[in-house]
């Protein structure tokens, strides 16, 4: 149950060195653009490779009897290692494989998870009128189960079987062709299937734990953001959290809805490299609605079921295009500047193309117009033959005799 930073470390390096070449919604470590839980509706510009490397802890003081009944303290630590692979196969299409590296599992022997779950989703955003700063899209995501242990302690709820989910996205940048250099605004509205039904939920064996997933547990997840960019730092805030639609069963040690408030500073290094700073506060889910008299469930004596605070430090490290370790300062704003200058002339393009179709328009409506008033001529001209024929049948016909006064 207790762990240090070193383990931590040693499963990042380890899993680094193996996983050359590979964001997930439950766990929402986001490697592209937006904030470290809260999804932009932006994808990062096509053919960008993004690894993102992060790490994140919390620990508490307890009180344990020891073996000879003697009352002592002990610290508690959660830590998770991630690691982030993403890329932007074009404008709409962004992909991206998250493993846990590294999770505490607090079951006792080795008491650790390395690896855990793994994550493949899938972005379908960038989507919006051009040379707007409103963008949306969403983000689909599938979790795969690798972890050797499941149901714990300080972590959302997860179990043994592949899970899904959704999330809607909707963002709001000043800037709509560089998102990054000016205030952006992003929400997120999503659903996460846990796919749990028939599962038992702790390590007692079946004939002693009784107690399965009956119905299966689904949750509404959500977030709102918002970053502020300057020159070498960028200043997010952000709120995000998790509510149950369907909540497992009482032997699930985070069965509560959960809040939680993270400023974050961003260090811009490099173009190529991004150091993050973050910290997690609960807001809500402090209540603990797991039953510890059930077999198998093991309680940890005055911990929460999810942390008060966690630290979160990462670093991204853009790979592709390579272009990115070369380009200097010149080059940037050549490019921005080419770039909008693209953007304006396309607009002046629409815009012409905008009044040439009102023009047509306008004079389709004047020819329909015209139309309009020849057919009126030409019912009256027929009118009046039609008239004069039937005169000229009837030469004789009299008309109707004046009325007597």
């Amino acid at each position: 149950m207790r762990t240090t930073f070193k383990n931590s470390l040693m499963g990042i390096v380890a899993f680094a060195a193996m996983f050359c070449f590979a964001q997930g919604a439950q766990s929402q470590i986001n490697a592209g653009r937006g904030l470290t839980h809260v999804l932009s509706g932006w994808n990062m510009d096509p053919g960008y490779l993004v690894l993102y490397g992060h790490t994140r802890f919390f620990g508490k003081v307890g009180n344990v009897n020891d073996p000879l009944n003697v009352n002592t303290a002990i610290t508690y630590w959660d830590v998770q290692g991630n690691l982030v692979l993403a890329y932007t196969i074009s404008e709409h299409f962004e992909a991206s494989i998250h493993s846990i590296v590294y999770q505490d599992n607090h079951k006792g022997g080795k008491g650790y998870n390395m690896l855990d779950d793994l994550f493949l989703s899938l972005r379908v955003a960038s989507f919006g009128k051009r040379g707007s700063g409103l963008k949306y899209g969403a983000n689909f995501a599938l979790r795969i189960p690798t972890a050797a242990s499941h149901n714990i302690i300080f972590e959302p709820y997860a179990v043994g079987k592949a899970s899904f989910g959704f999330k809607g996205l909707l963002s709001y940048s000043k800037d709509p062709l560089y998102p990054d250099d000016e205030m952006n605004l992003h929400l997120n509205l999503g659903y996460w299937y846990h796919n749990d039904v028939g599962e038992k939920l702790t390590d007692a064996p079946p004939d002693v734990d009784l107690v399965r997933v009956l119905s299966p547990s689904q949750s509404f997840q959500y977030g709102v953001g918002i970053n502020l960019p300057t020159d070498k730092f960028d200043f997010g805030f952000e709120l995000y959290g998790s509510a149950f639609i369907q909540k497992p069963p009482a032997t699930a040690y985070s069965r509560e809805n959960w809040l939680y408030f993270s400023p974050k500073v961003r260090y811009k290094a490099y173009r190529w490299l991004d150091l993050d700073m973050a910290l997690d506060l609960r807001l809500a889910g402090s209540g603990d609605e797991t039953d510890y008299t059930l077999p198998g469930v093991r309680p940890l004596p005055g911990m929460p079921n999810y942390p008060d605070w966690r630290v979160n430090l990462g670093a991204r490290f853009t790979i592709l295009p390579k272009s990115v370790y070369s380009m200097t300062e010149r080059d940037i704003l050549m490019k921005k500047a080419a770039s909008r200058r693209e953007l304006f002339e396309q607009i002046i393009r629409e815009q012409r193309e905008t009044e040439a179709a009102e023009e047509e328009l306008d004079r389709i409506k004047e020819e329909r117009r015209k139309a309009e008033r020849e057919l009126e001529r030409l019912r009256r001209i027929l009118e009046g033959e039609k008239k004069r024929k039937q005169q000229e049948k009837d030469p004789d016909q009299q008309q109707e005799p004046p009325q007597r006064p």
